[in-house]
């Protein structure tokens, strides 16, 4: 009997020894990682790296710290099957030297435009860069977009994997001397105020990117920081976005002028191609005959979001499906407006990722902000931020497949 017990602890020790060291048969969980790598170095000579996340899905996002951008986003579509969506550059050289139409960017300190590049703040004047047309757009010629930002944190715990990325804008940012005729000698030159910034990007399991913004200011100014991505669900670089099918939390929109500078009004969407009350595809109205698409060429328009539902302090502001991948996009913002714009200026001279020409309305921006050239209008929402006070915004690009006929809502 003792030596069937010997034999049998002997047998009992050898499998135990077996089910410790031998490889399991149940998949390890995946967690995220991040990756950085020296991406180039500007004409100034700074030092520019990039960083890529990816989550426990598989899905990879790809910033660089020149200008914060997103230079790339690999999703899966129905079939599983990974694709980068994002519109963007291969290298740092056409970045900087391009005229990138601030592809992935972050933008500031102003997103969107400005009327003549003049605004009145406790009853001084500022002037700021004209950089398109004789208005000012994104924050000036040298803008947030242009600026290499410090990473001041890596982000991998169970809020998902990220980066923090720092900048302080100092007063009299946004001129940089670009002609503005509009300019009086009494007025200030650029922004009042060092702005001390931070962005947070995060890539989380549920796919998406969360995007946190704040900010500090040592004197009164204006800000409204968003991001510039271009999405093209089918994919970077396989054409056009007309048969996307969007749908905009948004009952009004702010009217413009032939410069895209607001009139003040706001106006209701019902019976005219703003309407995105209801999914539908982006090709509708956007070659139509109505005065507002003739000044933009196209959709290039701010619309008003609906209020938040009680308790929620993101509204979903717009959802985007493309139908024949399979892919879907949900933005979720706490901000007053969101800008689309179908890409309509695109016009076949820059070359992507992927080396295909990028032509009108290959891609699409939908800017989370506060509404342009609020400075000028005391019935929009005030951009401004006082000292003592925090900026502090958030807006989440969530990722998802539909494998019905429409959209998810």
């Amino acid at each position: 009997m003792k030596s069937i017990s010997r034999l049998f602890i002997i047998v009992v020790v050898i499998a135990l020894a077996f089910a410790l060291y031998a490889p399991t048969t149940t998949a390890a969980k995946r967690v995220g990682t991040i990756t950085s790598q020296f991406y180039g170095t500007t004409a100034g000579g700074i030092d520019v790296y990039e960083y890529t996340l990816t989550n426990a899905k598989g899905m990879e996002v790809k910033i660089i710290t020149y200008g914060g951008i997103i230079t790339s986003v690999n999703v899966p579509d129905r079939q599983h099957q990974m694709a980068n969506i994002a519109l963007g550059f291969s290298n740092l050289n056409d970045y900087e030297t391009k005229n990138s139409p601030y592809f992935g960017a972050i933008i500031g300190r102003y997103g969107n435009r400005i009327a003549n590049g003049r605004f009145t703040l406790n009853d001084v004047t500022y002037c700021l860069d004209a950089n398109n047309g004789p208005n000012s757009l994104h924050g000036g010629a040298k803008g947030f977009d242009k600026q290499v930002w410090t990473v001041t944190k890596e982000i991998n715990d169970k809020s998902g994997v990220g980066i923090e990325l720092h900048y302080v804008s100092p007063a009299g940012d946004g001129w940089t001397g670009l002609g503005n005729s509009a300019c009086l000698p009494a007025d200030m030159l650029g922004y009042p105020g060092a702005l001390d910034t931070y962005v947070t990007y995060t890539l989380n399991d549920k796919n998406q990117i969360v995007i946190d913004y704040s900010a500090t200011t040592d004197a009164p100014t204006i800000v409204n920081l968003t991001n510039h991505s271009y999405w093209n669900l089918s994919g970077e670089g396989t054409g056009t976005i007309y048969d996307h099918r969007l749908r905009l939390n948004a009952s009004t929109f702010t009217p413009v002028d032939a410069t895209l500078i607001p009139t003040g009004d706001i106006a209701p969407v019902a019976g005219t191609p703003f309407d995105f009350s209801k999914s539908k595809p982006i090709a509708d109205g956007i070659r139509s005959d109505d005065q507002q698409i003739v000044f933009g060429k196209g959709f290039d328009h701010n619309w008003v979001l609906n209020p938040t539902k009680q308790h929620e302090t993101l509204n979903l502001a717009a959802t985007l499906a493309d139908m024949s991948s399979g892919r879907l996009l949900r933005i979720w913002t706490d901000q007053p407006g969101i800008q689309f714009y179908a890409g309509n200026f695109l016009d076949g001279s820059l070359y992507g990722t992927s080396n295909h020409a990028y032509r009108q309305s290959d891609g699409l921006a939908l800017e989370t902000q506060h509404y342009p050239d609020s400075p000028n209008h005391s019935n929009f929402p005030s951009t401004v931020l006082n000292p003592g006070d925090t900026y502090q915004t958030t807006t989440i690009f969530e990722f998802m497949v539909t494998h019905g006929k429409g959209p998810q809502k």
